[in-house]
Protein backbone atom coordinates (compact mmCIF):
# COMPACT_ATOMS: atom_id res chain seq x y z
CA UNK A 1 0.00 0.00 0.00
CA UNK A 2 1.49 3.64 -0.70
CA UNK A 3 2.33 5.50 2.26
CA UNK A 4 -0.24 7.95 3.93
CA UNK A 5 0.06 11.45 2.68
CA UNK A 6 0.39 12.56 6.18
CA UNK A 7 4.04 14.57 6.59
CA UNK A 8 6.08 16.12 8.80
CA UNK A 9 7.18 19.51 6.78
CA UNK A 10 7.34 22.51 8.80
CA UNK A 11 5.97 24.05 5.60
CA UNK A 12 2.47 22.05 6.68
CA UNK A 13 2.55 24.49 9.82
CA UNK A 14 1.92 27.44 7.38
CA UNK A 15 -1.02 25.98 5.89
CA UNK A 16 -2.97 29.44 6.99
CA UNK A 17 -0.79 31.17 4.61
CA UNK A 18 -2.94 30.78 1.22
CA UNK A 19 -2.15 31.61 -2.19
CA UNK A 20 -4.40 34.68 -3.72
CA UNK A 21 -6.49 34.29 -6.54
CA UNK A 22 -3.88 35.20 -9.31
CA UNK A 23 -1.15 32.65 -7.31
CA UNK A 24 -4.04 30.04 -7.17
CA UNK A 25 -5.53 30.17 -11.04
CA UNK A 26 -1.82 30.36 -12.20
CA UNK A 27 -0.70 26.93 -10.22
CA UNK A 28 -4.29 25.54 -11.69
CA UNK A 29 -3.48 26.12 -15.42
CA UNK A 30 0.43 25.37 -15.19
CA UNK A 31 -0.98 22.23 -13.71
CA UNK A 32 -3.39 21.50 -15.91
CA UNK A 33 -1.28 22.18 -18.72
CA UNK A 34 0.98 19.68 -17.67
CA UNK A 35 -1.29 17.15 -17.04
CA UNK A 36 -3.61 17.71 -20.52
CA UNK A 37 -0.23 17.31 -22.18
CA UNK A 38 0.91 14.19 -20.50
CA UNK A 39 -2.38 12.57 -21.37
CA UNK A 40 -2.25 13.80 -25.01
CA UNK A 41 1.43 12.27 -25.44
CA UNK A 42 0.11 8.86 -23.49
CA UNK A 43 -2.36 9.05 -26.52
CA UNK A 44 0.27 9.56 -29.32
CA UNK A 45 2.14 7.12 -27.97
CA UNK A 46 -0.61 5.11 -28.70
CA UNK A 47 -0.92 5.62 -31.96
CA UNK A 48 3.00 4.60 -32.63
CA UNK A 49 3.84 8.66 -33.10
CA UNK A 50 6.14 8.25 -30.08
CA UNK A 51 8.96 5.65 -29.64
CA UNK A 52 11.03 4.08 -27.41
CA UNK A 53 10.41 4.58 -23.50
CA UNK A 54 7.24 7.52 -22.34
CA UNK A 55 7.32 8.04 -18.60
CA UNK A 56 4.31 10.11 -17.84
CA UNK A 57 3.75 12.46 -14.87
CA UNK A 58 0.62 12.32 -13.98
CA UNK A 59 -0.56 13.00 -10.59
CA UNK A 60 2.94 14.38 -9.54
CA UNK A 61 2.38 18.14 -11.17
CA UNK A 62 2.44 19.72 -8.02
CA UNK A 63 5.75 19.38 -7.17
CA UNK A 64 7.68 21.17 -10.42
CA UNK A 65 4.28 23.60 -9.81
CA UNK A 66 5.59 24.31 -6.84
CA UNK A 67 8.95 24.48 -6.90
CA UNK A 68 9.52 26.44 -10.13
CA UNK A 69 7.08 29.50 -8.00
CA UNK A 70 9.63 29.60 -5.80
CA UNK A 71 12.92 30.46 -8.42
CA UNK A 72 13.88 33.56 -9.94
CA UNK A 73 15.12 33.68 -13.54
CA UNK A 74 18.43 32.31 -14.19
CA UNK A 75 18.15 29.34 -11.56
CA UNK A 76 18.58 26.63 -13.51
CA UNK A 77 16.97 23.10 -13.32
CA UNK A 78 18.02 19.32 -14.27
CA UNK A 79 15.89 16.34 -13.96
CA UNK A 80 15.93 12.39 -14.97
CA UNK A 81 13.29 11.01 -17.26
CA UNK A 82 10.34 11.92 -16.36
CA UNK A 83 11.18 15.55 -17.53
CA UNK A 84 8.01 16.89 -20.05
CA UNK A 85 6.32 18.56 -17.32
CA UNK A 86 9.62 20.06 -16.09
CA UNK A 87 9.87 21.42 -19.45
CA UNK A 88 6.80 23.27 -19.58
CA UNK A 89 7.58 24.44 -15.60
CA UNK A 90 10.19 26.18 -16.72
CA UNK A 91 8.66 27.82 -20.12
CA UNK A 92 9.84 25.97 -22.81
CA UNK A 93 6.98 25.95 -25.97
CA UNK A 94 4.84 22.79 -25.70
CA UNK A 95 5.37 22.66 -29.36
CA UNK A 96 8.96 21.85 -29.40
CA UNK A 97 8.80 19.44 -26.50
CA UNK A 98 5.56 17.45 -28.05
CA UNK A 99 7.93 17.21 -31.54
CA UNK A 100 11.10 16.48 -29.53
CA UNK A 101 8.74 13.70 -28.11
CA UNK A 102 7.49 12.25 -32.06
CA UNK A 103 11.34 12.41 -33.11
CA UNK A 104 10.62 15.43 -35.42
CA UNK A 105 12.68 18.18 -36.92
CA UNK A 106 10.99 21.21 -34.86
CA UNK A 107 11.94 19.58 -31.19
CA UNK A 108 14.02 21.30 -28.90
CA UNK A 109 17.00 18.27 -29.77
CA UNK A 110 15.85 18.45 -33.30
CA UNK A 111 14.40 15.07 -32.76
CA UNK A 112 17.50 12.96 -32.09
CA UNK A 113 16.90 13.26 -28.04
CA UNK A 114 13.02 11.88 -27.86
CA UNK A 115 11.24 12.13 -24.32
CA UNK A 116 14.57 11.57 -22.05
CA UNK A 117 16.95 14.11 -24.15
CA UNK A 118 15.95 17.54 -24.38
CA UNK A 119 17.06 20.91 -23.26
CA UNK A 120 17.24 24.86 -23.51
CA UNK A 121 19.49 26.70 -22.40
CA UNK A 122 17.77 29.95 -22.47
CA UNK A 123 15.04 28.39 -20.11
CA UNK A 124 17.99 27.26 -17.78
CA UNK A 125 16.52 23.59 -18.41
CA UNK A 126 19.75 21.20 -18.52
CA UNK A 127 17.65 18.18 -18.81
CA UNK A 128 16.23 15.28 -19.34
CA UNK A 129 18.64 12.74 -18.50
CA UNK A 130 17.94 8.50 -19.12
CA UNK A 131 20.71 7.31 -16.71
CA UNK A 132 19.22 6.87 -13.46
CA UNK A 133 20.53 9.49 -10.47
CA UNK A 134 23.50 10.42 -13.66
CA UNK A 135 21.29 14.29 -13.07
CA UNK A 136 22.29 14.61 -9.72
CA UNK A 137 26.36 14.92 -9.97
CA UNK A 138 25.03 17.33 -12.99
CA UNK A 139 23.07 19.28 -10.72
CA UNK A 140 25.92 19.58 -8.08
CA UNK A 141 27.68 20.86 -11.25
CA UNK A 142 25.53 23.74 -12.14
CA UNK A 143 25.82 24.46 -8.36
CA UNK A 144 29.56 24.37 -8.06
CA UNK A 145 29.58 27.31 -11.74
CA UNK A 146 26.91 29.02 -9.67
CA UNK A 147 29.38 29.45 -6.23
CA UNK A 148 32.03 29.64 -8.58
CA UNK A 149 30.74 32.71 -10.38
CA UNK A 150 29.42 34.20 -7.00
CA UNK A 151 25.97 35.14 -9.11
CA UNK A 152 23.26 34.32 -6.21
CA UNK A 153 21.57 31.54 -8.07
CA UNK A 154 20.52 27.96 -7.43
CA UNK A 155 20.34 24.69 -9.35
CA UNK A 156 17.64 22.61 -8.56
CA UNK A 157 18.20 18.67 -8.69
CA UNK A 158 15.37 16.43 -9.26
CA UNK A 159 15.43 12.94 -8.88
CA UNK A 160 13.15 9.72 -7.51
CA UNK A 161 13.01 7.25 -4.66
CA UNK A 162 14.37 4.79 -6.97
CA UNK A 163 17.54 7.23 -7.87
CA UNK A 164 17.99 7.93 -4.31
CA UNK A 165 19.76 4.53 -3.64
CA UNK A 166 22.55 5.33 -6.29
CA UNK A 167 26.10 5.54 -5.17
CA UNK A 168 26.87 9.23 -7.21
CA UNK A 169 23.89 10.67 -5.17
CA UNK A 170 26.34 10.38 -1.90
CA UNK A 171 29.38 11.33 -3.83
CA UNK A 172 27.55 14.71 -4.74
CA UNK A 173 26.03 15.13 -1.19
CA UNK A 174 29.75 15.28 0.28
CA UNK A 175 31.01 17.48 -2.45
CA UNK A 176 27.74 19.72 -2.26
CA UNK A 177 27.89 19.99 1.76
CA UNK A 178 32.36 20.18 1.86
CA UNK A 179 31.79 23.28 -0.34
CA UNK A 180 28.41 25.03 0.23
CA UNK A 181 26.86 24.55 -3.04
CA UNK A 182 23.88 26.36 -3.76
CA UNK A 183 21.97 23.48 -4.79
CA UNK A 184 18.20 21.56 -3.96
CA UNK A 185 17.86 18.23 -3.70
CA UNK A 186 14.21 17.73 -4.68
CA UNK A 187 13.52 14.11 -4.13
CA UNK A 188 10.26 13.18 -5.77
CA UNK A 189 9.18 10.00 -3.69
CA UNK A 190 6.43 8.45 -6.09
CA UNK A 191 6.63 6.07 -3.89
CA UNK A 192 7.67 2.64 -5.94
CA UNK A 193 10.92 3.73 -8.23
CA UNK A 194 10.59 1.81 -11.58
CA UNK A 195 7.84 -0.47 -9.65
CA UNK A 196 9.64 -1.61 -6.33
CA UNK A 197 8.17 -0.11 -3.18
CA UNK A 198 10.38 1.84 -1.32
CA UNK A 199 10.00 -0.13 1.60
CA UNK A 200 11.49 -3.33 -0.02
CA UNK A 201 14.40 -1.30 -1.05
CA UNK A 202 15.41 1.14 1.12
CA UNK A 203 16.68 0.53 4.72
CA UNK A 204 16.08 4.02 5.27
CA UNK A 205 12.52 5.00 3.63
CA UNK A 206 12.73 8.70 5.03
CA UNK A 207 14.80 9.75 1.84
CA UNK A 208 14.63 13.25 3.24
CA UNK A 209 17.39 12.28 6.11
CA UNK A 210 19.63 10.84 3.46
CA UNK A 211 21.85 13.72 3.83
CA UNK A 212 22.07 13.37 7.78
CA UNK A 213 25.60 12.55 7.78
CA UNK A 214 27.11 14.92 5.30
CA UNK A 215 25.30 18.03 7.64
CA UNK A 216 22.39 18.90 4.81
CA UNK A 217 19.31 19.73 6.68
CA UNK A 218 16.09 18.51 4.75
CA UNK A 219 12.31 18.31 5.41
CA UNK A 220 9.31 16.04 4.37
CA UNK A 221 6.56 17.65 2.21
CA UNK A 222 2.92 17.11 1.09
CA UNK A 223 3.98 16.70 -3.01
CA UNK A 224 0.10 17.01 -3.64
CA UNK A 225 -0.30 20.29 -2.40
CA UNK A 226 1.55 22.99 -4.68
CA UNK A 227 0.83 25.86 -1.61
CA UNK A 228 3.27 23.44 0.70
CA UNK A 229 5.50 22.40 -1.96
CA UNK A 230 6.26 26.21 -2.54
CA UNK A 231 6.10 27.03 0.87
CA UNK A 232 8.92 24.25 1.81
CA UNK A 233 10.30 25.27 -1.59
CA UNK A 234 11.02 29.13 -0.75
CA UNK A 235 12.72 28.01 2.12
CA UNK A 236 15.54 25.72 0.80
CA UNK A 237 15.86 28.29 -1.90
CA UNK A 238 17.11 31.34 1.09
CA UNK A 239 18.59 28.94 2.54
CA UNK A 240 20.97 27.82 -0.44
CA UNK A 241 21.18 31.19 -2.12
CA UNK A 242 22.23 32.73 1.28
CA UNK A 243 25.54 30.40 0.73
CA UNK A 244 24.52 28.00 3.69
CA UNK A 245 24.46 25.07 1.09
CA UNK A 246 22.71 22.49 -0.19
CA UNK A 247 18.80 21.39 1.29
CA UNK A 248 16.98 18.47 0.80
CA UNK A 249 13.77 18.52 -0.06
CA UNK A 250 11.59 14.81 -0.23
CA UNK A 251 7.97 15.12 -1.95
CA UNK A 252 5.57 12.76 -0.94
CA UNK A 253 3.46 12.79 -4.29
CA UNK A 254 2.27 9.53 -6.71
CA UNK A 255 2.39 8.73 -10.25
CA UNK A 256 -1.24 7.22 -11.27
CA UNK A 257 0.35 5.81 -14.79
CA UNK A 258 2.65 3.04 -14.70
CA UNK A 259 6.40 3.60 -14.54
CA UNK A 260 6.71 4.24 -18.09
CA UNK A 261 4.21 3.60 -20.92
CA UNK A 262 5.19 0.22 -20.85
CA UNK A 263 4.65 -0.92 -17.44
CA UNK A 264 1.23 -2.79 -16.68
CA UNK A 265 1.66 -1.10 -12.90
CA UNK A 266 0.60 -4.71 -11.54
CA UNK A 267 2.48 -4.42 -8.41
CA UNK A 268 -0.37 -2.28 -6.70
CA UNK A 269 -4.00 -2.62 -6.79
CA UNK A 270 -6.29 -0.10 -8.60
CA UNK A 271 -8.54 0.80 -5.50
CA UNK A 272 -5.00 2.13 -4.22
CA UNK A 273 -4.54 4.52 -6.97
CA UNK A 274 -8.41 5.50 -7.27
CA UNK A 275 -8.37 6.38 -4.11
CA UNK A 276 -5.63 8.68 -3.98
CA UNK A 277 -6.90 10.25 -7.02
CA UNK A 278 -10.23 10.78 -5.21
CA UNK A 279 -8.91 12.29 -2.09
CA UNK A 280 -4.98 14.23 -3.08
CA UNK A 281 -5.47 14.72 -6.68
CA UNK A 282 -3.04 17.86 -6.85
CA UNK A 283 -5.26 19.77 -9.49
CA UNK A 284 -8.59 19.01 -7.67
CA UNK A 285 -6.92 20.72 -4.45
CA UNK A 286 -6.63 23.62 -6.36
CA UNK A 287 -10.15 23.52 -7.90
CA UNK A 288 -11.45 23.05 -4.82
CA UNK A 289 -9.85 25.95 -3.03
CA UNK A 290 -10.61 28.24 -6.41
CA UNK A 291 -14.42 27.67 -5.71
CA UNK A 292 -14.28 27.99 -1.97
CA UNK A 293 -12.46 30.73 -2.07
CA UNK A 294 -14.96 32.07 -4.43
CA UNK A 295 -12.14 33.17 -6.73
CA UNK A 296 -13.37 31.45 -9.45
CA UNK A 297 -16.62 29.67 -10.82
CA UNK A 298 -16.52 26.20 -12.20
CA UNK A 299 -17.39 27.61 -15.96
CA UNK A 300 -14.38 30.31 -15.30
CA UNK A 301 -12.32 26.56 -14.86
CA UNK A 302 -13.74 24.54 -18.08
CA UNK A 303 -12.57 27.65 -19.97
CA UNK A 304 -9.56 27.57 -18.66
CA UNK A 305 -9.55 23.89 -19.85
CA UNK A 306 -10.60 24.42 -22.73
CA UNK A 307 -8.06 26.71 -23.65
CA UNK A 308 -5.43 24.27 -22.33
CA UNK A 309 -6.36 21.37 -24.58
CA UNK A 310 -6.28 23.92 -27.61
CA UNK A 311 -3.02 24.46 -26.79
CA UNK A 312 -2.26 21.15 -26.21
CA UNK A 313 -4.14 20.01 -29.33
CA UNK A 314 -2.67 22.45 -31.64
CA UNK A 315 1.10 21.35 -30.20
CA UNK A 316 0.42 17.82 -31.11
CA UNK A 317 -1.00 19.04 -34.17
CA UNK A 318 2.67 20.66 -34.42
CA UNK A 319 4.55 17.77 -33.91
CA UNK A 320 2.34 15.72 -36.58
CA UNK A 321 3.35 18.00 -39.45
CA UNK A 322 6.96 18.77 -38.49
CA UNK A 323 9.41 16.57 -40.41
CA UNK A 324 11.64 13.92 -39.68
CA UNK A 325 14.89 14.89 -39.21
CA UNK A 326 17.17 14.83 -42.35
CA UNK A 327 19.55 12.03 -41.96
CA UNK A 328 22.80 14.39 -41.74
CA UNK A 329 21.44 15.55 -38.85
CA UNK A 330 23.54 12.42 -37.41
CA UNK A 331 26.64 14.51 -38.00
CA UNK A 332 25.59 17.63 -35.65
CA UNK A 333 25.65 17.98 -32.19
CA UNK A 334 28.13 15.29 -31.89
CA UNK A 335 31.30 17.63 -30.67
CA UNK A 336 31.07 21.47 -29.15
CA UNK A 337 34.27 23.03 -29.70
CA UNK A 338 34.97 25.90 -27.51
Amino acid sequence: MAAKRNTKSSAAKDAGKGAGKDELLKYYRDMLMMRRFEEKAGQLYGMGLIAGFCHLYIGQEAVVTGIQAALDEGDQVITGYRDHAHMLACGMDPNGVMAELTGREGGYSRGKGGSMHMFSREKQFYGGHGIVGAQVSLGTGLAFADAYKENKKVAVTYFGDGAANQGQVYESFNMAKLWDLPVIYVIENNQYAMGTAVKRASSETHLHKRGASFGIPGEEVDGMDVEAVKRAAEKAVKHAREGKGPYILEMKTYRYRGHSMSDPAKYRTREEVDDIRSHHDPIDLIKKRLIEGKHASEEELKEIDKEVKKIVADAAQFAKDSPEPDPSELYTDVLVEA
